[in-house]
């Protein structure tokens, strides 16, 4: 019997989604799947052929945007141990994803390797010491005692989420702490003071160090939770801003790739990338320099959105946001889309037009997979409000100023990887 005196049952309203932010993760997903398949040309196209800074920084960076919309108000709204159990949740499904990823790969290029006489396992993916000893190794992988190259940004984005927790304690009492604590972490990084392991069997480290990488991420973290100002339209800034990106393109060209910057390539520029390359543009502690190259290229793209993304139209920003909306499942299904996309490569040639029917192919699989996963979550969401057959008063739905801050849902969801 219903309880004619119980209050009204409250709704809270979904504010919008920040078109900005799934663009430019959309972005992002198509220029790692790129990185990622053996052999591809289009690798010699990416934004890091043109700067310091790559598609590493626009992920991170929005991770940090994100998971302060998500994470960051559920700290702020319903307490420090639910913010960080639901960080701890999170934590979780990624780490389940990292494991299931590579055994996927692992278990499709085993199988060809032993169907075709390949070495694809061995040779291109190094994955002789896990071939080895796949019982010891899988539970070195298992406790990210065992990073191979190509499975290493999730390992890093779980050392940075586990940070969380620890920033917004220290937020609770003192922002600049904030900011010490992290310019802490990423000056121990660069000074070589933090450091972990790839492998038991050697001293190579992560390629992707998260106390080196955590200041991109609470760069964005900071400024989702409003911690630091949207920056402003201003000329200087953008003069600024245009002269690094201009200087920085021809000394992005090093050895092993052609480089197609803005004075193209030349051995005295390729020299002078390895100088810069041990301290300032160092990718695996993430060098001053690539951090200021990202922070003149976020600017400029904040202002070119618009406020509020409203310069972000069209079919190619729509498609773009799609991806961004589902970035785990994409990201995921990107690492083994690259595997098939070089395995076809290297079994069919590598010409022109083999190229640009394998990177075309693996963009329309990547965006189906994005519609995909888009669907399914729709279907689950109409089965879950679906009509029963009986009919049934819809309570009055209040403004959401007048919800409790437990009851207003946020408008992501928990990072860009979901």
């Amino acid at each position: 019997m219903l309880n004619d005196h119980a209050p009204p049952q409250r709704v809270a309203r979904k504010p919008a989604r920040d078109p900005r932010l799934d663009f430019f993760r959309g972005i992002g997903m198509f220029i790692i799947l790129y990185a990622h398949i053996p052999g591809s040309e289009f690798v010699n196209w990416i934004p890091a052929r043109f700067g310091f800074s790559d598609a590493t920084e626009i992920f991170v960076f929005c991770s940090g945007v994100a998971s302060s919309f998500a994470f960051g108000a559920a700290f702020l709204k319903s307490g420090w141990r639910i913010g960080a159990t639901r960080i701890l949740y999170r934590i979780w499904q990624v780490y389940w994803g990292h494991i299931g990823v590579f055994a996927v790969i692992v278990a499709m290029l085993g199988w060809i390797d032993a169907r075709l006489g390949t070495k694809f396992l061995g040779q291109e993916l190094n994955l002789a010491p896990f071939l080895a000893d796949p019982g010891h190794m899988l539970a070195k992988f298992m406790t990210l005692t065992y990073v191979p190259n190509f499975f290493d940004i999730l390992p890093m984005y779980l050392v940075i989420l586990a940070l969380v927790p620890v920033v917004m304690a220290v937020a609770r009492r003192s922002l600049p702490g904030v900011a010490f604590l992290v310019g802490a972490l990423w000056l121990a990084s660069n000074l070589r003071w933090l450091e972990l392991y790839a492998e038991p069997f050697s001293d190579r480290q992560w390629y992707f160090n998260p106390f080196g990488w955590q200041l991109v991420f609470f760069t964005g973290f900071a400024f989702g939770m409003k911690w630091l100002p949207a920056p402003r339209f201003d000329r200087r800034l953008i003069g600024v801003a245009i002269a690094t990106i201009i200087l920085a393109a021809p000394f992005s060209c090093h050895y092993g790739f052609r480089c197609y910057g803005a004075w193209g390539y030349s051995d005295w520029l390729a020299d002078a990338h390895e100088t810069l390359l041990p301290v300032l543009i160092d990718k695996t502690h993430l060098g001053p320099f690539r951090y200021l190259h990202f922070l003149a290229i976020a600017y400029l793209a904040f202002l070119l959105a618009g406020e509020g993304g409203a310069a972000l139209r069209g079919w190619f920003v729509e498609a773009m946001m799609r991806v961004g909306r589902q970035t785990l499942a994409v990201f995921l299904s990107g690492l083994v889309l690259a595997q098939l996309m070089g395995l076809a490569l290297t079994l069919q040639g590598d010409g022109p037009l083999m190229q640009i029917a394998v990177n075309i192919g693996g963009s329309i699989a990547l965006y189906a997979v994005a519609v995909t996963v888009e669907y399914f979550k729709g279907a689950g969401k109409r089965t879950s409000s679906a009509p029963t057959g009986r009919k049934q008063e819809t309570p009055a739905r209040p403004s959401p100023v007048d919800l409790a801050p437990s009851e207003q849902k946020v408008a992501h969801e928990a990072s860009p990887l979901a």
